[in-house]
Order: C-alpha cells, then sequence, then structure tokens
C-alpha cells in the first residue's frame, strides 16, 4: 500500500469562547513567524530540487527542514481553522500538540522531481477551488464555534478533509513525498486502513459520511460557484476592504462593469 502524508487532529470535547472570539488576533504572531520561516524554505526548497536531481532524493538538512517547518505550518493553520483551541507553540517540535504529522522522505522519481511544479498544477486547482468555497463558508463556521463553544464532528472532518489535502500537497511540493496528493473526499475501507486497527484520531483514517460528505461538497460548489463568478461579490461583501459608497444607481453599475471580483480565499494564515 502506497504510504500517504499522514495528518492526525485530536480536536477538544469544549473551546474557550474568547480564543475563538479572538483568534485572528491571537494568529498575528504566527502569521509573522511563518513568513520568516517561509522565506527559508522556499530557498530550501530550490536548493534540495537539484539536490534531488542528483541524488534522487532531498538531501538530509532539507528533508529535516521542510518537514519541521511543515508541521509547524499545519499546526498553525489547524489553529487557524478552529479544529483545536491550544495556542501552537513556537518551536519546531509539539510532540504533544494535538495537530501531528507523519512524513517518510525517501527515493524520488528524477522525472518527477524535474516536472514537480507543472505535475501538481491539477491538484493546485482543486486545492484553490475547495479552501476557496471554504473561506466561503468560513464566517458561518466561526459563529457555530462561538455560539456553541466546540467544532461539530461533521465539520471537523469536512475542515480536516481541507486540511488534510493541503497539507499532502505541500509535502509533495516539498518533495517529502513521492506520492501525489490525493483522497480528498477521505478514506475507504480496504483501500486506505484497516477497520480491525481501529481509529487513531479524527482524521485517521478519515471517513466522510452524511453530513460531512456533504459540507465537502459544499465548499467545493461554492468555490466552484466563486471562480465563475457567481458568488465572488457576496464573499467580497463580507470583507470591508471591499465596500464602497456609490451615490447613483448608474455609478453602481459602471463599477460593478468594471470591476472583476478576486475570489476570497478561506481563513487559513497566509505563507
Amino acid at each position: 500500500m502506497e504510504f500517504l502524508p499522514v495528518l492526525d487532529v485530536f480536536p477538544p470535547s469544549r473551546q474557550r469562547r474568547w480564543t475563538v472570539l479572538l483568534r485572528l488576533l491571537l494568529l498575528i504572531p504566527q502569521a509573522v513567524v511563518l513568513w520568516f520561516l517561509g522565506i527559508a524554505a522556499f530557498v530550501v526548497v530550490i536548493v534540495g530540487w537539484f539536490g534531488a536531481l542528483v541524488l534522487g532524493r532531498l538531501p538530509d538538512f532539507a528533508a529535516d527542514y521542510l518537514s519541521n517547518f511543515l508541521g509547524y505550518q499545519i499546526r498553525v493553520y489547524g489553529y487557524a481553522a478552529l479544529l483545536v483551541d491550544r495556542y501552537p507553540p513556537f518551536s519546531f517540535t509539539a510532540p504533544d500538540y494535538p495537530i501531528r504529522i507523519e512524513l517518510r522522505p525517501g527515493a524520488l522519481n528524477r522525472a518527477a522531481v524535474l516536472f514537480r511544479i507543472i505535475l501538481v498544477i491539477p491538484a493546485w486547482i482543486v486545492q484553490h477551488v475547495v479552501r476557496t468555497g471554504w473561506g466561503a463558508c468560513a464566517f458561518f463556521i466561526w459563529i457555530i464555534v462561538l455560539v456553541l463553544g466546540r467544532m461539530p464532528q461533521p465539520l471537523i472532518r469536512a475542515t480536516g478533509a481541507v486540511l488534510r489535502f493541503e497539507y499532502r500537497i505541500d509535502a509533495y511540493v516539498y518533495l517529502l513525498t513521492p506520492a501525489y496528493p490525493k483522497r480528498l473526499l477521505g478514506d475507504q475501507q480496504g483501500r486506505d486502513f484497516d477497520p480491525a486497527a481501529g481509529a487513531v484520531s479524527a482524521t485517521r483514517p478519515l471517513i466522510l459520511t452524511g453530513a460531512a460528505q456533504g459540507l465537502l461538497v459544499l465548499f467545493i460548489v461554492l468555490g466552484v460557484l466563486s471562480y465563475s463568478g457567481v458568488v465572488g461579490d457576496s464573499v467580497h461583501h463580507r470583507n470591508p476592504s471591499h465596500s464602497m459608497s456609490v451615490s447613483s444607481s448608474a455609478t453602481r453599475t459602471r463599477v460593478r462593469d468594471s470591476v472583476t471580483p478576486t475570489p476570497s480565499r478561506p481563513q487559513f494564515p497566509a505563507r
């Protein structure tokens, strides 16, 4: 069975409402740290790409740094997506944090390394569509968690599916795995896991049924509609930076015809 990068999420039974309310403010220091770490990761990926072409695998220093960086990044993304309540530590090592990854860097196909960016384009397109759909629902997800003090299981699984797919794309781009990103729609018994082994976490195995499956489909549909411009305006109008005051109906029409809305992104922190 092909090994795919593993994401384990252990969501809390309750979340502190004040941390949910102030989640974006709390994430500002993490976003700054991620930005600087991301610059270093970009340089390491470039150097590692040349090394992988020569060696047929990612050099050890590159594999170590990129694995640690990806783990840090996913912890921050999961916290931003309201999957967990515990604040991510400013550390590459966090074995007790409720979001964990497992990677097995190894031998790589040199042709696949050479054309990595081209090969990953289809997965990137799917990722951007589903992330945009998640972003269209992000405000309502935030309200639900704020009111209930927890994230319902269907939302945990659907959001976990989005996060895991993005993590697998990043692992593939960073040359940390030869496995092409897959299983956005969840795992299947027999193909991806042995039911006798039981569940390790909320996302291993990641089984999407009923409401969770419906939510993921909703993310995909909203993402497609947003990119086609059908719901782009409604997503943008929730952002104050996109609002404008127009004095007349004719002016509003000219502005609407001349401006092409940019698809909204989900509320994951910027890299």
